[in-house]
């Protein structure tokens, strides 16, 4: 027997319609996933922040008006030849209409804070991005953890069949009177004992299979077969080997990336710092109409404009200023070194996933050569048996090692898939 059928498709019945392969998966999750539309929010989010920030580069216009009805006119008294007056100021009615113009010229705070909002959207695009990567690999590992379950609940049907073929020799023999009835009741309680370990796969299967579901975006409830086997990987496992070191490269890894997005913003942060020190220049003009009256008269009304330039020199702010500029280079130098630790356990991790590949490539050499040895030998146990030459022991051994074979081929290719799909995320490859 071969890995090839090791690892055969378990003969289930089933009545779904929607058949899913693993690119269709990864194609389901990316359009279904509520993480992913949150990721795409996140980048519609900053750039309409960074539209908003533009709009204060244009001129700001404004409406103003005012109505005020005097209860009690202010009263003035004056010295008039000896005789003091009092005279009331003012009038019963009063209002102002006008629009109010404003435009910064000069503005080195307001202009970082833009080239800082595309910053923003660069890394709300690159966390969109390590989203995609993180759910592609969830997906992966999904839909392989499901395939496992699945061939290897077809390997422990194999096995419970050839418990049976082995059960029916015995019984045959006991019926001839050539076996004892202890080895008759040890070979039914051998094969009662594996039906509780049928039933566990099937509902891993199935457990598999729904949380597959999850990580796509459906429900659970959904009729859909996942199409694919373990054993469809095993020659390509074995041709693509460990990848070349050339392709060891972290430059695209995103966690790196949104890191050095992340000190480029505090560097823009500190011009930030700087701008709002520096000296401001701005545009103001305003256009009045107003008029007064008391009631009963007629409104007496009075147009006013000006247009004026606005300078304003920071002075004593430098002093908090220098502050913030070292608080800044401070968290600067941390982000620098977070960088530098995550990157060393990101190699480490590529390290440790290449290793686990290599394993994964070296066992299923070894159960390959293995398991055309364990298939031959059960045979040669189950002749054997047939006309006496050995125990029921001995042909339970030889099938328990064939089992055992069969599910470390799938445990192996398994392996080197998983591995292989993490050193893939951890790589940035999309």
């Amino acid at each position: 027997m071969t890995g090839l059928l090791a690892c055969g498709m378990m003969t289930v019945q089933a009545q779904d319609s929607v058949h899913v392969n693993l690119d269709k998966a990864i194609e389901i999750a990316l359009s279904e996933a509520p993480t992913m539309r949150i990721a795409d929010r996140d980048v519609q989010i900053k750039q309409e922040y960074k539209k908003e920030q533009i709009v204060s580069l244009f001129p700001d216009i404004s409406l103003a008006g005012n109505y005020n009805r005097t209860l009690l006119k202010q009263t003035m008294s004056m010295d008039m030849g000896g005789q003091t007056m009092n005279i009331k100021v003012g009038r019963d009615n009063s209002y102002s209409i006008g629009a109010n113009l404003s435009l910064p010229i000069i503005s080195p705070a307001l202009w970082s804070s833009l080239k800082l909002s595309s910053m923003d959207i660069d890394l709300a695009m690159e966390a969109a991005r390590s989203s995609k990567i993180d759910l592609i690999n969830q997906v992966k590992q999904a839909y392989y953890t499901y395939l496992l379950a699945k061939q290897s609940y077809a390997v422990l049907l194999e096995s419970y069949a050839n418990l049976e073929a082995s059960n029916q020799l015995v019984t045959n023999s006991y019926n001839q009177g050539l076996v004892s009835e202890f080895e008759k009741l040890r070979s039914d309680v051998a094969l009662q004992n594996q039906r509780p370990t049928l039933t566990t796969a099937a509902t891993g299967v199935r457990l598999a299979a729904m949380r597959l579901k999850v990580v796509l975006g459906m429900d659970i409830s959904e009729p859909v077969i996942f199409d694919g086997q373990l054993s469809d990987y095993e020659q390509s496992v074995l041709s693509a080997g460990l990848p070349s070191t050339e392709e060891m490269t972290l430059a695209y890894n995103s966690a790196l990336r949104q890191l050095d997005l992340g000190i480029n913003e505090l560097e823009q942060s500190k011009q930030i710092v700087r701008g709002s020190a520096m000296p401001m220049l701005a545009l103001a003009g305003a256009f009045q109409y107003s008029g007064m009256g008391d009631d009963g008269q007629k409104f007496t009304n009075y147009p006013y404009s000006y247009v004026a330039l606005s300078l304003q020199v920071p002075i004593i702010s430098w002093v908090s200023t220098s502050h913030k500029l070292k608080q800044s280079d401070l968290n600067i130098q941390n982000m620098r070194d977070q960088r530098l630790d995550v990157e060393r356990n990101l190699r480490l991790g590529v390290q440790s996933y290449l290793d686990n590949m290599q394993q994964a490539l070296d066992e299923l050499e070894a159960d390959q050569q293995t398991l055309a040895q364990a298939q031959k030998a059960y045979e040669i146990a189950q002749k054997q048996y047939e006309v006496g030459m050995n125990t029921w022991l001995d042909l339970m051994a030889a099938e328990l090692a064939l089992t055992n074979t069969q599910l470390s081929v799938c445990q192996s290719i398994f392996n080197y898939l998983t591995a292989k799909a993490n050193l893939d995320a951890t790589l940035g490859a999309e």
